[in-house]
């Protein structure tokens, strides 16, 4: 049996090796997407107020919200997520065990700031917004019957953590037969070493990541046909 591979590459080399290879496989774009924004609130995206905030490209929401627009414009489904719980946190679980402060999942309480969605958002009336209160948008919510009205075969997925709840939407979008495509610039993580490794899986094994311009693209094509 062939023992497991080593390196001495950082996640970051190994995922620029990887995203190089040009004879990688793709499962490639569908006729009918869906964008779905994981996350995209407060708690993790408001750097200057809250711990658990991140940002690994300036430019993430800016590029989300061009995304969003042009998935209108074609007709599509924008879909915003967001987590929060009760005041007894009682519906985070077990995954709202492990610890008890302030910046603790369970304490994210509706209606709280940290539940909030990021105020730079461009989000239309039109646009669905899904509370979830694990990992992935697909558990326990109307998310894949929306999908299975609307006929999407294609999800495009966008928002935070890369290594956390957008992974765990990849896997479970996979699960549920769709073509999946991770926005590399509008993903999004605490560290490089979680994330640059996560890019590097899914796309070896869930879903394509493409550059937000080749999506963009996609989109554009969906508009003008």
């Amino acid at each position: 049996m062939p023992l497991m591979q080593t390196s001495d590459q950082t996640p970051r080399q190994y995922w620029a090796q990887v995203k190089s290879n040009p004879n990688r496989a793709k499962f490639g774009f569908g006729q009918r997407p869906a964008l779905v924004n994981i996350d995209l609130q407060r708690a993790y995206t408001d750097i200057d107020q809250f711990k658990t905030a991140y940002q690994t490209d300036p430019r993430q929401l800016d590029y989300i919200n061009q995304l969003s627009i042009l998935a209108r414009q074609a007709g599509c489904p924008v879909i915003w997520t967001y987590v929060a719980y009760l005041d007894s946190a009682d519906d985070a679980g077990v995954w709202g065990t492990r610890t008890d402060t302030p910046d603790s999942l369970q304490n994210i309480k509706h209606g709280s700031e940290r539940a909030q969605l990021d105020p730079r958002l461009q989000i239309d009336a039109s646009d669905v917004i899904i509370h979830k209160r694990m990992p992935s948008p697909f558990f326990e919510s109307h998310l894949p019957s929306l999908l299975t009205w609307h006929q999407i075969d294609t999800v495009l997925i966008t928002g935070g953590s890369t290594s956390g709840c957008v992974r765990a939407a990849v896997v479970d979008s996979l699960s549920h037969g769709y073509r999946t495509t991770v926005v590399e610039e509008c993903v999004a993580d605490k560290h490089e070493i979680p994330h640059f490794a996560n890019l590097a899986d899914i796309m070896l094994k869930y879903a394509d990541v493409e550059s937000v311009e080749v999506v963009q693209r996609y989109l554009e094509g969906l508009v003008a046909g």
